[in-house]
């Protein structure tokens, strides 16, 4: 089981991933989150193919299909963050820390 921990930054919402696969193509998800809108998602999107997932582009994928119809902000990190578990999920990568960080000018 990969788990994933998702801190969307100003708003304050954190999501939390579990997923896991057996066969390293089909990948299970378990999604909670204080964001309701993610909790809104989070029903629609608990079975997924890892090779749809990972290897189309992101308008191609369930997971962008299903959080788009309940995510106000496009750039919500929570998109990247559940393509992560379910990359790691399915073996597809290793499940390192990734992060974006604002620099002073």
């Amino acid at each position: 089981m990969v788990r994933a921990r998702i801190d969307a930054g100003v708003c304050g919402f954190i999501t939390d991933v579990a997923a896991t696969s057996d066969d390293g193509q089909t990948v299970t998800l378990s999604i909670t989150s204080t964001c309701p809108h993610v909790m809104n998602a989070a029903p629609d999107l608990t079975v997924v193919d890892a090779y749809e997932e990972i290897f189309k582009k992101p308008v191609e994928t369930t997971s962008y299909a299903v959080l788009s119809e309940h995510l106000p902000h496009v750039a919500c990190p929570v998109y990247t963050g559940v393509l992560k578990a379910i990359e790691a999920a399915a073996n597809l990568a290793l499940p390192r820390p990734s992060s974006i960080t604002f620099l002073d000018e």
